[in-house]
C-alpha cells in the first residue's frame, strides 16, 4: 500500500536557473537572446505550453535569465535553453558553452544574489531590483508564479531590502556620468529646478547630459560652433539649441556646464565666468569638462562659486566608489548567506511536516490495534505497541546491512532522532525536551 502511494505521489518541485549573463557569455549572444518587454508575454506563453507552472523571465542588457520551480529540473533546464535558442536562431547545442544550469540550494542563492545586486556588472546597481519585480508582475499576469516561485522570491526581495538598509552599497557612483550627476546633485540639490548648458557634442559630453536629465535636469541648452551638430544632438537629448556666439549670456542662465568640444583652445575663461557669476549674484556654477585638454580654463576653478571637475576630478570620485562598494559587497554577501541558509533551512522544516503528520498518524492506528489486541492489559500493550513500531525500521535494517548499503547512515539517522548514544544509553533530557515542544 505505502509503496502504491509513493508511486501515485508527485514529485517535489526544484528550484532551477538558467542563463547567460555578463560573465558566462558574449555580449553579442545576450544581444541575441535579449527579449523586449512587450514580447515576454508571448515567451512565458511558450514556456507553459512547455510544461512550465511557475516561471519567470529576467531580461537586461547584463543577462537573460529563465527562474523557475519544475518537478524535474533536467528536464526544465533543456526546455529552456531549447526555447531560448529557438528566440536566439541558434541551435541549443551552441548556448551549452555560454550558459549556466543550477539547481536546488545553488538556483535559490542565485535568485538572492542577483536580486542584491551582487552579480550584476555594476555591483550595488538599484535598477535590477525594479528589473525583477517587472518580470515577476508579468509572470504573475501569466499564471507562472506558483506558491513555490513566490516564496524564493520573497525571500530575495527581503534580502536584497537588507542590503539596500544595511550596507552603503549603492551610495557611492561608479561611472563617470554618475559622479558627475551625483556632485551636480550634491551643489543644487533638486535638479529639476537647474538649468543646464552643454558646450559641444562630444561622446562623454552626451553621456553626462543623459546622466543629468535622468536625475531630472529641469533644462538643457546644446550649442556647437556648428549649428548642425547642435540642432542634431539637442533633438537626441529632447532639448534646446542656441547659437554659439551667445555663448557669454547663455553662462548666466546655467547653473551646470558641461563641455565637450575638445577644440584645443579655451572655450570658456576666467574672465567670462567672473562675468556670468557677477550677473547671476554669485549663485554657484557645477563646470564639468569633459575634453582632453580641457576646454575651461583651469584658473576658473580658483573663482569662488565656481566648481570646476575635469576627468581626472571625475575619475578619481569613481574609484572611490568602486573601492566603498566592494568593501561593502563584502558585508552584503554575508547578508545574503545568512537570508538563504534561513530560508533553505525554513523550507526544509515545512518541508518535514507532512512526513511528520504521517508518522504521527500511524503511530496512532498502531496504537488503537494493540489496545484492542491487548484487552486491557497494559504490560501486553506496550510490548506489542514496540514490536510494532520496530518491526518495519528493524527489517530495513537488516536489509541494508545484508546488501553492504547505507546501513550506518541509516543508523546514525536513527541515534538522532531519538535522542540515544552509543552503548545502549538514552539522552533523557533531549527526550524529555522533545516530549515537551511536541505536546506529547
Amino acid at each position: 500500500m505505502a509503496e502504491e502511494q509513493t508511486k501515485t505521489q508527485r514529485p517535489v518541485p526544484r528550484p532551477v536557473v538558467v542563463g547567460a549573463n555578463h560573465r558566462s557569455s558574449s555580449m553579442s549572444l545576450r544581444d541575441r537572446l535579449f527579449i523586449e518587454e512587450d514580447h515576454v508575454p508571448g515567451f512565458l506563453e511558450k514556456m507553459r505550453h512547455a510544461g512550465f507552472e511557475q516561471a519567470m523571465l529576467l531580461s537586461t542588457c547584463d543577462r537573460v535569465e529563465i527562474q523557475a520551480v519544475h518537478d524535474d529540473p533536467e528536464a526544465a533546464a533543456e526546455s529552456a535553453r531549447e526555447l531560448l535558442a529557438a528566440h536566439a536562431g541558434v541551435e541549443a547545442a551552441e548556448l551549452e558553452d555560454q550558459t549556466y544550469v543550477l539547481t536546488d540550494d545553488e538556483a535559490v542563492r542565485q535568485i538572492f544574489t542577483v536580486a542584491a545586486s551582487l552579480d550584476s556588472l555594476i555591483v550595488g546597481e538599484p535598477q535590477i531590483l525594479g528589473q525583477i519585480k517587472a518580470a515577476h508582475r508579468m509572470a504573475r499576469d501569466a499564471g507562472l508564479a506558483g506558491n513555490g516561485l513566490e516564496a524564493i522570491l520573497q525571500g530575495a526581495y527581503a534580502a536584497a531590502k537588507r542590503v539596500r538598509s544595511e550596507t552603503k552599497i549603492g551610495e557611492r557612483p561608479v561611472s563617470i556620468a554618475a559622479a558627475a550627476a551625483r556632485l551636480a546633485q550634491d551643489l543644487h540639490g533638486d535638479l529639476s529646478r537647474s538649468q543646464g548648458l552643454l558646450v559641444g557634442t562630444g561622446e562623454m559630453g552626451e553621456m553626462v547630459a543623459e546622466a543629468l536629465l535622468q536625475e531630472g535636469l529641469g533644462d538643457l541648452t546644446v550649442v556647437h560652433p556648428n549649428p548642425t551638430r547642435a540642432e542634431a544632438l539637442a533633438r537626441a537629448l529632447n532639448g534646446h539649441f542656441a547659437d554659439f556666439d551667445a555663448l557669454d549670456r547663455l553662462l548666466d542662465e546655467a547653473d551646470i556646464v558641461l563641455t565637450a568640444l575638445g577644440s584645443r583652445r579655451h572655450a570658456i575663461t576666467a574672465d567670462m565666468m567672473q562675468v556670468a557669476l557677477h550677473r547671476r549674484r554669485k549663485r554657484p556654477v557645477f563646470l564639468i569638462d569633459t575634453s582632453v585638454p580641457g576646454d575651461v580654463d583651469p584658473a576658473v576653478d580658483r573663482i569662488e562659486e565656481a566648481f570646476l571637475y575635469d576627468l581626472g576630478d571625475l575619475e578619481r570620485v569613481v574609484m572611490a566608489g568602486r573601492v566603498t562598494r566592494e568593501s561593502e559587497a563584502e558585508i552584503a554577501a554575508q547578508i545574503v548567506a545568512g537570508e538563504v541558509d534561513s530560508f533553505l533551512r525554513g523550507r526544509a522544516e515545512r518541508a518535514a511536516v507532512p512526513a511528520l503528520n504521517e508518522l504521527r498518524g500511524h503511530f496512532e492506528d498502531v496504537r488503537e490495534q494493540v489496545l484492542a489486541e491487548a484487552g486491557g492489559d497494559a504490560d501486553k500493550a506496550t510490548r506489542l505497541l514496540i514490536n510494532r513500531l520496530l518491526h518495519e525500521p528493524s527489517e530495513a535494517m537488516r536489509g541494508e546491512a545484508a546488501e553492504g548499503g547505507g546501513w550506518q547512515v541509516a543508523e546514525d539517522v536513527i541515534r538522532r532522532l531519538f535522542g540515544l548514544v552509543r552503548g545502549g544509553a538514552r539522552d533523557n533530557k533531549s527526550g524529555k525536551e522533545s516530549e515537551k515542544e511536541s505536546g506529547t
